[in-house]
């Protein structure tokens, strides 16, 4: 782990910044020009702050007037969900050392114009954003600046990720279908009812693809319904343990519910809570080699539950610092759908929080934390089973 330079804290006065914000302003052609354009035009000065910005950016952020941005920093003026652990601000933190803005902006401060990629997690409602950066080195009465221009290329890296994981992963259990079927046509009878109930499995699997893929898409666009329900604890680890020690990634590999789980009845939606811990679980199980175990769990925390997916791996350090985001991933391009779609149905409709450790000594664990209700009864969790809207604003 490195140290993040002290400088990068420093900041302008409101004299310093009001006076270069005159440069650009009173440049009527300038502010014509970049009003004119669809693309988010900025410029930044040395402390990365904002001295001027285009009407693109006015309301893509929807602020009154540039008046509410100008001093920002850019992941603040975005509202990146890191820009707030520091005192310093945006830069300042170990995860902006992998920000495609950040690297961007210092290349440009050496004299290098440069494009970049950048993923933001947005404090607010834990919604992404990808953008196309460009930082482009300039200089006016002897000062340096930056400009620093974006575009929204969010839907364009959605799409290309939904594709890739529709061809890539539905396409495979196609395949298999296809294989199997035709083994079936000249098996006898002990190889036809081992070939039929893979047939089964990889057809519950593929529903389960199409079906991961609506869900994230309903509640990307607020489209999700949530079904407030009773949920018993163990009889969730219980269903899911039985689904995926019979899926493909857990070929030679264990799944073990930990001894110090804990049996209770909680009031959330299962549906969704099924689908947020069985994607941990199958993150996990492709994390590790053959022979490996992976661990689940629950516990019951005063008014708050917690499911929990362990498992011996590591994830590397430059890893972590990207975990969440909508485009990153291990896996190759367009395949960073995994443990953003967690964050983000676990934080926006189950108004619950995730998080994660990994290091030598433990492993890695993910843990779902959700607040809820606990009931004793079943005539106390029978109110519950009509489906109830909830607003993710």
């Amino acid at each position: 782990m490195t140290t993040i330079d002290t400088s990068l804290r420093h900041r302008s006065s409101i004299e310093d910044l009001y006076k270069q914000s005159l440069y650009f302003t009173g440049q009527w052609p300038l502010q014509y020009f970049s009003d004119s354009v669809s693309e988010i035009v900025t410029v930044l000065n040395k402390n990365r702050q904002i001295v001027f910005c285009n009407q693109a950016l006015v309301s893509f952020l929807d602020v009154h007037n540039a008046n509410d941005i100008i001093g920002k920093r850019p992941g603040e003026a975005f509202r990146c969900a890191h820009a707030g652990e520091s005192n310093g601000g945006c830069g300042t933190t170990e995860f902006c050392k992998m920000c495609g803005a950040f690297r961007a902006i210092m290349q440009s401060q050496k004299g290098n114009a440069n494009v970049q990629e950048c993923r933001i997690i947005r404090d607010s409602d834990s919604s992404a954003l990808d953008l196309q950066v460009r930082a482009t080195p300039l200089s006016v009465h002897d000062e340096p600046f930056t400009i620093f221009a974006v575009t929204d290329i969010s839907h364009e890296k959605r799409r290309k990720a939904l594709e890739s994981i529709f061809f890539h992963d539905v396409l495979n259990l196609i395949g298999g279908l296809v294989g199997y079927s035709e083994l079936l046509q000249d098996a006898n009878q002990e190889e036809a009812k081992e070939f039929g109930s893979v047939i089964h499995q990889l057809s519950l699997e593929l529903t389960d693809q199409i079906e991961a893929q609506r869900e994230l898409s309903q509640i990307e666009h607020n489209e999700y319904t949530v079904r407030i329900e009773g949920v018993h604890s163990m009889s969730l680890l219980t269903t899911l343990l039985a689904t995926y020690k019979r899926h493909m990634v857990a070929q030679n590999k264990t799944i073990v519910i930990g001894a110090e789980s804990e049996d209770f009845i909680c009031a959330t939606d299962e549906r969704l809570l099924k689908r947020i811990v069985g994607n941990l679980i199958k993150n996990a199980l492709e994390a590790v080699p053959e022979q490996s175990t992976v661990t689940i769990g629950c516990r019951r925390r005063e008014d708050e539950v917690q499911f929990w997916v362990h498992n011996p791996s590591v994830i590397p350090y430059e890893v972590q610092l990207q975990m969440f985001q909508r485009s990153f991933s291990t896996k190759g391009t367009g395949r960073g759908l995994g443990t953003y779609s967690v964050k983000l149905f676990t934080e926006r409709f189950l108004q619950g929080r995730v998080s994660f450790v990994s290091n030598q000594d433990d492993g890695t664990r993910f843990t779902i934390t959700v607040p809820t209700t606990i009931f004793g009864n079943d005539e106390e969790k029978e109110h519950l089973k009509e489906p109830v809207r909830v607003s993710a604003s």
